[in-house]
């Protein structure tokens, strides 16, 4: 197992890339000297997260499956050439098992690794498997769920295990007073925390903006903690600065464990990832999930929480002024400490934070599935 090779295939959005840096992090706390390499896309998000890592990573010239005539030439010549050069990858580096974070990067290692006879797993964190994973769990000795319920959406037969999404080992042990101090926030106060995600989220952006001004008024004692991505940094600190009130604004934070321990309450899209995240450390929470999926994926995920207790979600209606009054009164109620307390509790039940040392068990020697957590 010394110096074996491992290839996370998967990439173009944080909430596919974070999950496979867990199990990572984990493989290389089995053995350390795992070398691991990411095929990712060609994106400049993909490079700016595993920058910071010793990971290998190799872009793909890889596409998303299209739908339009002219264009699927280009898609069929891009992925036989992403399959073809992840076969010789696998065979020169003797890799010994792939892991599918989800999306189309995920599936010419994948597809490459299972006709090579290699071990392959999925990662499906999502309540509602998207197109290419679904396509891909017939290559898949393992499909990894975040919920029971996505197990409907897969074939029968299908070895499905509701294992969690991996988070990374730091979120598991944040230490809120240090949160606290690492972002220059007042320790005695409650935080509010926004984030969109690596990218940030334009409405949720320009909804905060709106709303904290008057909600700062009634509730002086709270704080704002902002990320709002690059986009949209220079907007987000002119609007608090135009209201004069007082926020703490970043694009993005390397830190998020640190971030989301310092918070008394989140507000954020739905994300897979950031669920995990969320409930990892029982932080009650304002979803507004991504209002621009067909099938309202984020929508799904987010009414898991709900059900749970342990969170509000409400709906993007694509527009800070119409957001306005919702996310007022949904933050007039999540001011109330006891109803904070009840929530994070909630979110404190659903974690699952063993999700990325089982995931990394599998991926060193075959899962043994009378050892799972939360079968």
């Amino acid at each position: 197992m010394s110096n074996a090779s491992y290839v996370f295939a998967g990439g173009g959005t944080g909430g596919h890339l974070f999950p496979g840096l867990a199990v990572a992090e984990a493989l290389r706390e089995q053995t350390s000297e795992a070398r691991i390499a990411f095929f990712t896309t060609t994106r400049a998000l993909d490079r700016q997260l595993l920058e910071p890592t010793a990971y290998e990573q190799i872009t793909q010239p890889v596409q998303p499956l299209t739908l339009n005539p002219l264009k699927l030439p280009g898609f069929w010549l891009a992925w036989r050439r992403s399959v073809q050069a992840a076969r010789g990858f696998l065979k020169a580096r003797q890799v010994r098992a792939v892991l599918g974070l989800g999306g189309y990067a995920a599936g010419p290692a994948v597809v490459a690794a299972r006709k090579l006879g290699i071990r392959t797993a999925i990662l499906n964190p999502d309540a509602i498997p998207g197109r290419a994973n679904r396509h891909l769990a017939g290559y898949a000795e393992l499909v990894v769920l975040q919920w029971d319920v996505t197990r409907q959406y897969f074939p029968r037969g299908t070895n499905c295990q509701a294992l969690g999404c991996p988070i990374r080992a730091g979120f598991t042990g944040a230490d809120p007073a240090a949160g606290r101090r690492r972002f220059e926030l007042v320790p005695e106060r409650p935080v509010l925390l926004v984030t969109g995600a690596s990218q940030g989220a334009r409405t949720i952006n320009q909804t905060v903006t709106r709303v904290w001004p008057a909600f700062h008024t009634t509730h002086p004692e709270w704080q704002l903690l902002h990320l709002s991505g690059p986009a949209d940094e220079a907007a987000v600190r002119a609007a608090y600065a135009t209201a004069k009130v007082p926020a703490r604004v970043l694009s993005f934070t390397h830190e998020m464990p640190l971030a989301l321990a310092a918070a008394d309450l989140v507000i954020s899209r739905a994300g897979a990832s950031t669920l995990a995240e969320l409930t990892a450390l029982g932080k009650p929470a304002i979803l507004f999930p991504y209002p621009y999926h067909r099938d309202r994926h984020q929508h799904a995920n987010g009414q898991i929480l709900v059900n749970a207790g342990a969170a509000i979600m409400l709906e993007d209606r694509r527009s800070g002024e119409k957001n306005e009054a919702a996310l007022r009164t949904a933050l007039d109620q999540a001011a109330d400490p006891r109803r904070r307390g009840k929530m994070a509790t909630a979110a404190a039940g659903l974690a699952r934070n063993g999700a990325a040392d089982d995931v990394a068990a599998f991926v060193v020697l075959a899962w043994p599935e009378s050892e799972a957590r939360y079968l």
